[in-house]
């Protein structure tokens, strides 16, 4: 995430020295097994079985593998132990990406996931976007200043030279822990002016940014929040099509990001 105003006016030395060493570990967090395996398989990944760097217990499955230059480091939340289905929202990615980051330092951080998009804003079913801002929709609390704060926007890591190579769309990520949209959601994103919307991306972008890493969302969309269809179906249904633009976009973005620095992108 970018930095506060007054430590880009006086950078630290060590983040002049970050900013200016070649990339070399990148953690990619990402919610759901569908969406992670392709990028296990592509990157030749293993699943580490040491999981001494996490918290006694906790379901969150670390693949490790070296990919050209790069250490990657994919980690997802796993499956909750009581239901079994993958461990979605905004408490299981904060936590998973706190421990991660803390665990592995990484230079830098890839929020990859798939997301709901609105076509009043020209996305449509199998777009890949990198979110140039996050936001949160459903923590609503009416007092001046927790307002602020409960929405919690921040604009993403600045990569133009990403974008000018992969040509990627770019819009604002609004997250919420529900997948479908309350029409106080739905006013809270309108104002959050979001082409999407998930149900991690601002939790991660918090967490890097406490932690001072630079992060990147990089969003594939499965359904349109304002289409005839409904939200759940229409997932359900292109998840795995999608998955695979997923992929490839993650793929691109690693392989522009191998060899070069903070400051490349």
């Amino acid at each position: 995430m970018a930095p506060p105003e007054d430590s880009v006016a006086n950078p630290p030395p060590e983040a002049e020295e970050a900013n200016t060493k070649p990339i070399s570990t990148i953690l990619i967090v990402i919610a759901m097994h569908t969406e992670a395996a392709p990028l296990v398989s592509k990157f030749e990944l293993v699943e580490d079985p040491d999981k001494s760097m996490f918290p006694k217990g906790v379901p969150w499955v670390r693949y490790r593998g070296k990919y050209k230059d790069l250490d990657i480091n994919l980690v997802w939340p796993g499956k909750d132990p009581a239901l079994g289905v993958d461990s979605v929202g905004t408490v299981s990615a904060s936590l998973v990406t706190y421990a991660s980051i803390q665990a592995f330092n990484p230079d830098i951080v890839i929020n990859a996931g798939t997301a709901g998009g609105f076509k009043a804003k020209g996305a449509s079913v199998g777009d890949v976007y990198l979110a140039s801002a996050v936001a949160f929709h459903d923590r609503r609390i009416p007092i001046p200043v927790f307002d602020l704060y409960g929405i919690g926007a921040k604009q993403t890591f600045s990569c133009p030279n990403i974008l000018k190579e992969l040509n990627l769309k770019v819009g604002n990520l609004s997250t919420g822990d529900s997948l479908d949209m309350s029409p106080h959601d739905e006013t809270a994103i309108l104002a959050n002016d979001a082409t999407l919307k998930d149900m991690e991306g601002a939790a991660v972008a918090y967490v890097a940014d406490l932690l001072s890493v630079p992060a990147i969302f990089v969003k594939a969309v499965t359904d349109i929040v304002d289409g005839e269809k409904p939200t759940a179906e229409e997932f359900l249904q292109n998840l795995v099509l999608v998955t695979a633009a997923l992929d490839q976009a993650v793929t691109q973005v690693v392989d522009f990001i191998s060899g070069k620095c903070i400051s490349d992108l």
